[in-house]
């Protein structure tokens, strides 16, 4: 099998110097005849000619690569997200390290490390949702020495790039929709230890305290992201006089889903439901669920154009003040709520609903 084309086999046919070949085909400013360039890429490319990356990078310091932290890629949100921000990345020509933390602060750092290591020119992190996250991560952040933004799970006090749904928006979205429904025991499952979770639980007692109904700490159930956490919390739930629950995440929504089934209930006609994300529900549950959308899409194209914002301004030298950014999230309405019987009133007019 023959070697690898190099650039002094080119500059050899040609009759001129590595050097110039090189700035042509990086399309660098150079003093060569328009003759002579159209026979350097001619050559290159009848050999088949593929640029050697990692030299490349040593002479421009870019290695034409981003990375990515997630907490858990086997989330449908986080893979979908990975997805579509690799397709932005392919698109503008470059490469996307993707990892998963596996919910673990440790991991965080770690991976945050690598990426930087292996020489990532920035980086997209989602943090983990251990309550010591923030503080050991904070710290690696602070000293990377290339951009980074962070997505979707955010560290309040640092001052960075950042893009998030707005959760409390989306938790009261949701616990309005069962209350507009006429439900008034509605329970949440939420993660509480974590900044997302908290967030939307604001958003549910907001609703209540809009629709004049008293909180009871009796119908607020704590579950990680995980659907075994969630089919274990619910157990409790079903001891309750509860009749809707805002269950503040697809997993979530699904581990209460299979302890409701093993009971021979069902969703809406025993128990009307509202998830959080509408990423998996459709594919694995019928009826389909009634949840609160955070467009996968819309995130990753904000992150991208925040980070590549970011190296443009690393190369002119001119740095701009952080950004933070926040998305709406959207209630989209399917079929897992059902009328418990008229509300007694209505707080205003219905925000951020599609169907």
């Amino acid at each position: 099998m023959a070697g690898k084309v190099t650039l002094k086999d080119i500059a050899r046919e040609v009759g001129l110097s590595p050097t110039a070949v090189s700035l042509v085909l990086n399309d660098r400013p150079c003093k060569i005849s328009a003759e002579s360039r159209r026979r350097i890429k001619e050559v290159a490319r009848r050999k088949r000619y593929i640029p050697n990356q990692i030299a490349r990078s040593l002479v421009t310091q870019h290695s034409q690569t981003l990375g990515l932290v997630v907490p858990n890629i086997e989330s449908r949100f986080f893979s979908s997200f990975a997805r579509s921000l690799e397709r932005g990345c392919r698109e503008r020509g470059y490469a996307l390290f993707i990892t998963s933390s596996d919910d673990s602060a440790t991991n965080d750092s770690e991976l945050v490390r690598l990426l930087a290591n292996r020489g990532a020119d920035g980086l997209f992190v989602v943090a983990s949702d251990e309550p010591t996250a923030d503080r050991a991560l904070a710290s690696t952040l602070s000293s990377l020495p290339m951009p980074y933004v962070m997505v979707d799970r955010l560290i309040e006090d640092l001052a960075c790039d950042k893009v998030a749904f707005n959760n409390e928006e989306g938790g009261y979205l949701a616990t309005s929709h069962l209350l507009r429904a006429g439900h008034r025991r509605v329970a949440c499952i939420v993660n509480a230890s974590s900044n997302t979770g908290r967030r939307r639980l604001d958003g549910y007692l907001r609703a209540l305290a809009e629709w004049g109904v008293e909180p009871d700490p009796g119908l607020v159930f704590v579950s990680a992201y995980y659907i075994a956490d969630a089919y274990a919390t619910s157990e409790a739930l079903l001891a309750t006089d509860a009749t809707a629950v805002f269950a503040s995440s697809d997993n979530i929504a699904l581990g209460l889903l299979k302890r409701l089934y093993e009971r021979g209930l069902r969703v809406p006609r025993d128990y009307s439901v509202v998830s959080y994300d509408n990423s998996a529900a459709d594919v694995l549950f019928e009826p389909a669920l009634t949840s609160i959308e955070q467009n996968v899409d819309e995130l990753a194209a904000a992150a991208l154009e925040i980070l590549f914002r970011r190296l443009s301004e690393e190369g002119s030298g001119e740095l701009g003040a952080p950004v933070e950014r926040v998305l709406e999230p959207r209630l989209v309405i399917k079929d897992s709520v059902r009328a418990a019987r008229a509300p007694f009133f209505s707080p205003g007019e219905q925000r951020g609903v599609r169907v």
